[in-house]
């Protein structure tokens, strides 16, 4: 099959990792793929190199940003329009919200123009415009744009359960026109132990002690992330354990008021941050770590947890969106969104209780296993293609 693959922007997040290794397993598997994206700007870090030397094409779009601008997306538009007709695909899959949109419409108004129903237009939600901690009226404004393109769309794949059921209670699409392929993980290296020296130097590095208990928070430094959260509840854990820290992996724009509230609460030395580290050191951050904590509001399925999982940690997390979907009392704690005294309770469970967070691990590392491989996720998506295919 010939796929073109849409996604507005390879920076470092989930939904982009999502896209390289749908990509990557599709081309190995013999189809004609190519990526089209926009620039990789923000602070988030990119993931261009990722991309190169796959066996897929990479096409840039320059004008292709994650901000509306009427001239960009105008020009965007018509620039995917026309690549779309010199590659003739036969699906035309999008990802993220303003490639969705722009992709989809554009991918539909080809219909018919190689084929009856060609080409057939994907598109994979790995999260939602709309929440709770928005306006109302903005809310309305996204779900109005995402009725209208998923007029223009085929079928939709979904990173959780959860996004199926939101969409769905909204009037987007119908229930037969989703599935969901748990975001995949390349495993290897998260499944694979570290040893003991590259686990105490990793910590040395960042200021940890050999036998503190590590509680690592893997996501960007921005609202919505939760971080304050964990500060609030670093600040009564402190003061009852003396062994325990606190790492923060990723970098945002509310870095330097995190490191202030920190400082307040005298936690300086407490609570570690680590800046934005490359994808290949991420299970090394999680292995050093003894417990995995998440706190996002909002999140289609944080790729946190089943890293974490799979490196046989424990996870704590807010019940939100597909949290539930693998986080457990057999896997770690689900609590309360913005509860700070569960938060704080479930931390120290885990914190004091070496036997149960090991036990939780071990059971959370099966639990993901499968359902996190990449071969399982793209198996999902090519069968999706071939029942619009037709083949």
């Amino acid at each position: 099959m010939k796929t073109v693959h849409l996604i507005t922007r390879l920076i470092l997040g989930g939904a982009q990792e999502n896209t390289l290794i749908t990509c990557k397993l599709l081309a190995e598997r013999g189809h004609d793929v190519t990526l089209i994206t926009g620039p990789a700007l923000g602070p988030e870090g990119e993931l261009f190199e990722q991309a190169k030397g796959q066996g897929y094409k990479v096409v840039v779009i320059d004008r292709l940003r994650r901000a509306i601008h009427p001239y960009n997306d105008a020009v965007s538009y018509f620039q995917i329009k026309k690549l779309l007709r010199e590659l003739k695909p036969d699906i035309v899959h999008t990802h993220s919200a303003k490639a969705g949109i722009l992709g989809r419409f554009a991918g539909h108004a080809l219909k018919g123009k190689w084929g009856e129903n060609l080409p057939a237009v994907v598109h994979t939600i790995h999260g939602l415009a709309f929440h709770p901690y928005q306006s109302g009226l903005l809310n309305k404004f996204y779900i109005a744009i995402e009725k209208s393109t998923a007029k223009r769309t085929d079928f939709f794949v979904t990173v959780a359960d959860a996004m199926t059921a939101q969409a769905t209670a909204v009037g987007i699409g119908t229930p037969e026109q989703y599935v969901t392929a748990y975001s995949a993980i390349e495993e290897d290296d998260f499944l694979k132990p570290i040893s003991q020296q590259r686990r105490s130097d990793f910590r040395q590095k960042h200021g940890i002690a050999d036998d503190a208990v590590v509680l690592v928070s893997i996501a960007r430094l921005f609202m919505l992330k939760g971080h304050e959260y964990i500060v609030e509840s670093a600040k009564e854990l402190s003061k009852r354990f003396d062994n325990c820290a606190w790492l923060f992996v990723g970098d945002g724009n509310l870095s330097e008021q995190l490191k202030e509230q920190a400082r307040q609460f005298g936690l300086a030395d407490r609570i570690k941050f680590a800046g934005l580290l490359p994808p290949s050191e991420i299970p090394l951050a999680i292995q050093s770590s003894d417990i995995l904590v998440h706190c996002s509001l909002r999140e289609g399925l944080a790729r946190a947890l089943p890293q974490a999982m799979l490196c046989g940690r424990a996870a704590i997390s807010f019940d939100v969106d597909g949290a539930r979907e693998v986080v457990n009392e057999n896997t770690g704690r689900l609590i309360e969104p913005k509860n700070v005294e569960q938060l704080t309770e479930a931390c120290a469970e885990l914190i004091e209780d070496k036997d149960l967070r090991e036990r939780l691990g071990e059971q959370a590392r099966e639990s993901v296993k499968k359902k996190f491989a990449p071969d399982t996720m793209v198996d999902t998506i090519e069968e999706v293609y071939r029942k619009l295919l037709g083949t």
